[in-house]
């Protein structure tokens, strides 16, 4: 595994500053290019693979729902893209990539098949269908009849770190997450792991509706909703968090009011983001698998433009990895 000290060397930064940004620290005072380096080279040196080129070079367009700026307050997002970008290099494709700002400019790109990362409206995609037939969906799974999806099981993830915390004698279970809205507003897509959280603790008899905050899925909005779960008579013995960039921003909150981790309060949360391991105490998560997910994108779109007519959903399992922020 890479060090700090590593990503430090190779961005040509402080160490200090490697282990601030990675934190997601608010109060440092680096530029976004600076940032989006470290986080890059921390994501590279975790994804080290060699492939086979093609022979034919195709041309395809990579849509994300993110800007590269607004990657930097999700970074669950920048590792797939990691993942689709090394997949296309291997395989030899020329990628033209794109934003949501930009779904008009794809229809004039002239590519031959899309990766669409994110998730979007119905009308998102009917400009999409207009740039290009082979579109694959990764993190979203609009249509399972009509387009090819590459999904994480977030309901299976969820009931792992459930069934965790509960055979530990932990039933004061706390949750905190995020929803997502389409970018041009017109939707807003049901989370997995908001419905598991409260189908179990409901099921379990034990759903408590102030132990429950969802906000976006923004460090800020970890920090602010644990802030205000803190407030309460009594912090859960354990948190189930939707997300790792949720959790650092929680792990602030709770070091602030003085609340020990993993002896106070256990946490879980999901993503396992490069940065994950770099925070204290080091985020005990649940792996999934970007990497995979872009290049089975890419594979993905690779059998649709050989011909293959039967859509695909992919959904990859995940695993739980045990840190320093749970009790185990």
């Amino acid at each position: 595994m890479a060090t700090i000290k590593d990503i430090a060397k190779r961005a040509n930064v402080s160490i200090a500053t490697v282990s601030r940004v990675l934190n997601l620290d608010p109060s440092l005072s680096v530029t976004a290019e600076t940032k989006q380096r470290i986080f890059e080279i921390a994501e590279q040196m975790d994804y080290q693979k060699k492939g086979t080129k093609r022979t034919r070079v195709q041309k395809v367009a990579l849509v994300h729902w993110f800007t590269e700026e607004e990657e930097l307050n999700d970074l669950y997002y920048m590792a797939i893209r990691h993942g689709i970008e090394n997949a296309c290099r291997q395989q030899g494709l020329d990628v033209q990539k794109y934003t949501y700002q930009q779904l008009e400019d794809v229809s004039q790109a002239n590519v031959e098949g899309i990766i669409a990362v994110g998730k979007y409206s119905h009308q998102e995609i009917e400009s999409l269908k207009k740039a290009a037939d082979a579109i694959v969906f990764v993190d979203y799974t609009p249509e399972d009849e009509r387009y090819d999806s590459v999904v994480t099981d977030f309901s299976k993830a969820t009931l792992k770190i459930l069934h965790h915390f509960w055979n530990q004698g932990m039933t004061n279970i706390g949750y905190i997450g995020g929803r997502e809205t389409s970018r041009d507003g017109s939707e807003i897509f049901a989370d997995a792991r908001e419905q598991t959280y409260v189908q179990f603790m409901k099921s379990h008899d034990a759903f408590l509706p102030e132990r429950m905050m969802v906000g976006k899925f923004l460090a800020d909005d970890g920090y602010r909703m644990m802030n205000a779960m803190i407030t309460e008579d009594e912090v859960p013995k354990a948190l189930l968090i939707a997300s790792d960039t949720l959790a650092i921003g929680a792990l602030r909150a709770l070091h602030e009011k003085g609340v020990r981790v993993p002896h106070d309060v256990s946490i879980i949360s999901i993503n396992d983001i490069s940065v994950s391991k770099y925070v204290y105490p080091a985020l005990s998560t649940i792996h999934v698998h970007t990497e995979m997910m872009g290049e089975t994108s890419v594979e993905l779109l690779l059998e649709r433009l050989s011909g293959r007519k039967i859509s695909k959903k992919v959904v990859l399992p995940t695993e739980l990895i045990f840190r320093n922020s749970s009790q185990q």
